[in-house]
C-alpha cells in the first residue's frame, strides 16, 4: 500500500461538525471520566482530529456532585491556589469543595488535562458544561447520552 497516495487532511474551523453529548456523573470516579471528558472535548476520538483546530465535540455533565474518588483522595489529596499576596498560599480538600461548588472539582480535573494554550481555554469553554443537578438547560439540542 503506498501511504503517500493518501494525503493529510487537516479541518479548518468552518467544516468542524459538532455533536451534543450528555453524561451522568453520577458514582463516576473522578479521574477516569476527566481523562474521557477531556478526549471528546478535545476532539482526538475522531479520526479528523486536527490538533491546531477545535473539532471536538460539546458535552454535558450532570449529578457533578455525585462523583466519587478512589481510596482517601476525598480527604487526603489538596487543592492549592495562590491568592498572589505574601502568604497567600490557600489549600482546600475535595470533600470541602463538592459542599460548595461541586461542579469546580471536575472542571479542575478536566481543564488540567488539555493544553496550556488558546486553544485549551477555549475548547474549555465552548465544549464543556458541567451541572450540579440532574437538570441542564440545553435539552433544545438534544443531547446523545453517552455511557463512560
Amino acid at each position: 500500500m503506498n501511504t503517500l497516495s493518501y494525503p493529510t487532511r487537516s479541518l479548518r474551523k468552518e467544516d468542524v461538525e459538532k455533536k451534543w453529548f450528555l453524561v451522568d456523573a453520577e458514582n463516576k470516579t473522578v479521574g477516569r471520566l476527566a481523562s474521557q471528558v477531556a478526549r471528546i472535548i478535545r476532539g482526538k476520538h475522531k479520526p479528523s482530529f486536527t490538533p491546531h483546530v477545535d473539532c471536538g465535540d460539546v458535552v454535558v455533565i450532570v449529578n457533578a456532585e455525585k462523583v466519587r474518588f478512589s481510596g482517601k483522595k476525598m480527604h487526603q489529596k489538596q487543592y492549592v491556589r495562590y491568592t498572589g499576596y505574601p502568604g497567600g498560599q490557600r489549600f482546600t480538600t475535595p470533600s470541602r469543595l463538592l459542599a460548595t461548588h461541586p461542579e469546580r472539582v471536575l472542571e479542575l480535573a478536566i481543564r488540567r488535562m488539555l493544553p496550556k494554550n488558546r486553544l485549551g481555554r477555549r475548547i474549555f469553554i465552548k465544549n464543556l458544561k458541567i451541572y450540579a443537578g440532574a437538570n441542564h438547560p440545553h435539552q433544545a439540542q438534544n443531547p446523545e447520552k453517552l455511557n463512560l
